[in-house]
């Protein structure tokens, strides 16, 4: 037996105890397992040695991140039944139970080694599963501390340690493949690799998409508002997120006056020559390197030998653009404090140019407008914008890296991992949430039998093409 099939064997025991549970006893244990990073000295441990040893964010903000992804998390899942009986309805005879899925492989990446490991963990211990991380190498140190951590609190309510396992050192690729052929779910967040290799494990497996976030600021907009949404959005975490923005769209009436309110904000807007240096640092053939991913202003200033005077104390950078694809490589996915801007005529304009973009990389993801702060323009425009363009999330007048993972100012669910639908090739386009990690049994019971006449549900038709 490998190393791999010991370690799902030990989750499928750990398992079937849990699985005996009940309700008041799973939400002990969740509990419990938040407090291993909620906890302060605990949380700021795993936040500094995850940038010790990725190189990729900032320790205060990844604090922040741990704290607040999971305190929200724990409040979406509070008052969740995920037991038993989940609901029953008399008119239609059908009462449904919650039921495990069994053992999840949970793939993680380097960019979040704590916050999206701890999200999984209680997401699938809520639903009485066992749960075995896959981190990223990168990402390793931080999971195993992690791991420790939460083997304490799960002593302390006297559950299965196993209940909480990891891939061993060193994690390859053969050892997560096995991990994923042998669990009963996959939840991949992560490259886009490891997102493949997941729907083709021959496992059930929800993935998400890749990120590539485009905002339009319109005449509406009130621009310093806007701006610092933005700044906030794109400087958190050095940018790590897959919803922080990656570029922005401006209405060529505000073109001028937004560029000012960014450089207000802390943004720095690089001629033609600052540009090129950075291209040439950023990509090779093309393609994004991780040369500059996740790295600070001042990091990035110094590598790139730019040559802007205030290039030094930049909050962020942003880059003009006027085309998109391959043969502009900064309108994709930078995973940096860089912004891309591009000018458009019009609001009409400026939707179009998101859809091109998102035709090259980040189909399904989201979009953020910024514009009026309430009435029938913004009404207007957010839905122009959910009934045309390929994406699961409009993002009204917020910071976009903070609000589409779920906020305590807006309504969605808490997460680190977004479906894209199937413009991002996944099989899902919410918040990846607890529900995913259910199964479903329903009892259906006989009612009165009640068959439509054909004539009833046809009769519009038949009104205007008559038999």
């Amino acid at each position: 037996m490998s190393e791999v099939e010991n370690i799902v064997k030990r989750g499928r025991v750990a398992q079937k105890e849990y699985e005996l549970y009940t309700q008041e006893q799973v939400d002990l244990v969740v509990s419990a397992v938040a407090w291993a990073i909620l906890e302060p000295g605990r949380n700021a441990e795993l936040a500094e040695l995850a940038v010790r040893d990725t190189g990729l964010g900032d320790a205060a903000d990844k604090f922040k991140k741990n704290f607040r992804k999971t305190l929200g998390l724990v409040r979406d899942l509070q008052n969740a039944k995920t037991v038993g009986v989940v609901s029953h309805d008399p008119a239609t005879g059908i009462t449904e139970y919650a039921r495990p899925v069994g053992v999840v492989a949970a793939i993680t990446p380097s960019t979040n080694p704590g916050a999206t490991p701890i999200n999984k963990i209680l997401n699938a211990l809520k639903c009485r599963n066992a749960v075995v991380i896959a981190p990223s190498p990168k990402g390793l140190s931080t999971c195993a501390r992690l791991l420790q951590f939460v083997h304490a609190q799960l002593d302390l309510v006297k559950a299965p340690r196993d209940l909480v396992q990891m891939l061993p050192d060193p994690i390859t690729k053969d050892a997560t493949h096995e991990l994923m052929r042998l669990a009963d779910l996959v939840v991949a967040t992560g490259s886009q690799a490891n997102i493949r290799s997941a729907y083709t494990s021959g496992t059930p497996a929800f993935g998400v998409g890749a990120g590539n976030v485009l905002v339009i600021i319109d005449e509406n907009a009130n621009l310093d508002s806007a701006a610092q949404k933005i700044t906030q959005s794109k400087t958190f975490d050095n940018a790590t997120s897959c919803s922080s923005e990656n570029g922005a769209v401006l209405l060529d009436a505000v073109y001028d006056a937004a560029i000012d309110a960014l450089e207000r904000a802390g943004g720095v807007l690089l001629d033609a020559a600052d540009k090129q240096r950075l291209h040439d640092v950023m990509f090779s053939n093309g393609k994004l390197t991780s040369t500059l991913t996740a790295q600070s202003p001042a990091v990035i200033a110094e590598r790139a030998k730019l040559q802007h005077p205030k290039a030094s104390g930049a909050r962020f950078f942003m880059v003009e653009e006027t085309g998109y694809g391959p043969t502009a490589p900064f309108s994709g996915e930078k995973l940096s404090p860089i912004l891309t801007v591009w000018r458009a005529a019009n609001f009409q304009a400026a939707k179009e140019l998101v859809s091109k973009v998102y035709s090259y990389q980040g189909a399904g993801h989201s979009v953020g407008l910024h514009t009026a702060s309430s009435g029938s323009v913004m009404e207007e425009r957010a839905a122009d914008l959910a009934r045309d363009l390929p994406v699961a999330r409009v993002i009204v007048n917020q910071a976009h890296a903070i609000a589409t993972g779920g906020s305590f100012e807006n309504g969605l669910p808490f997460s680190l991992s977004m479906g894209c639908g199937t413009w991002g090739k996944n099989n899902f386009s919410d918040n990846m949430n607890y529900r995913h990690y259910l199964n479903t049994t329903r009892v259906v019971r006989p009612i009165t039998e009640k068959v439509p006449e054909v004539e009833t549900l046809l009769a519009n038709y038949f009104s205007q093409h008559p038999k």
